[in-house]
């Protein structure tokens, strides 16, 4: 299996959605540069931008799990699980160089506390990455993209509109709710991890022999059976 999975780097290198990537992460650092190219010294707005960083970024990450050619792969002897592990390990460094970069391009003094800010970063992008696993796990689209895309940027519209202010997420950095807020972040973290490995498991389907995986092994058995 470690053998497998390496010979499959190059090919996944391929598929990701490097173009997708680049656009979201230069518009995301374009919107972190906003105080250093206008002048503004506002700590709230700094923020504001480096959200709206993080959900430009988010909105790349979506589409990382578009696969034209899933409904081939899907017989390949790594399962599911390992080949989206492998589509995360592969942009995480560039996800750690986008972050980087957004952070050193907002002014020190303007820049809210990393770790939080961090916290808030890492929910929303595992969000992004979630939503693509559950999609794929329960559609049959090969580019669900555009359509995790339209629901993430809904969803997060409507959550800085309509959360209530007693669980309240977005705060600025002199609210006294900043930490509970960032209590709140840190479990959305876990629950969007969690929901990712849930939505990587390979779907099940009832076969000759009772449940099996979609993926190689299932295929391989019902071979054998046939």
């Amino acid at each position: 299996m470690p053998r497998l999975t390496r010979e499959l780097i190059l090919p996944v290198c391929r598929t990701l959605p490097l173009g997708v990537l680049g656009t979201a992460g230069g518009a995301g650092l374009l919107l972190a540069a906003l105080p250093r190219i206008t002048g503004e010294t506002g700590e709230r707005l700094s923020l504001h931008l480096l959200r709206a960083a993080v959900l430009a970024f988010a909105m790349g990450l979506v589409f990382l799990l578009d696969d034209p050619a899933r409904h081939t792969t899907a017989t390949v002897p790594v399962p599911r699980p390992a080949r989206i592990a492998l589509r995360v390990a592969l942009v995480v460094p560039a996800t750690a160089a986008f972050w980087t970069a957004a952070l050193l391009l907002v002014p020190p003094e303007l820049r809210p506390p990393v770790a939080d800010i961090t916290l808030e970063a890492g929910a929303a992008f595992a969000l992004a990455v979630a939503g693509a696993a559950v999609a794929v796990r329960f559609t049959e689209v090969t580019r669900p993209g555009p359509r995790v895309a339209a629901g993430l940027l809904t969803s997060a519209v409507l959550a800085m509109v309509f959360w209530p202010g007693r669980w309240a997420l977005f705060v600025p950095v002199e609210d006294e709710r900043w930490a509970a807020a960032h209590d709140r972040w840190a479990v959305v973290l876990a629950g969007a991890v969690l929901v990712g490995a849930l939505g990587a498991v390979e779907p099940l389907r009832r076969g000759a022999g009772g449940l099996w995986p979609a993926g190689g092994a299932g295929v391989s058995r019902s071979r054998l059976l046939s």
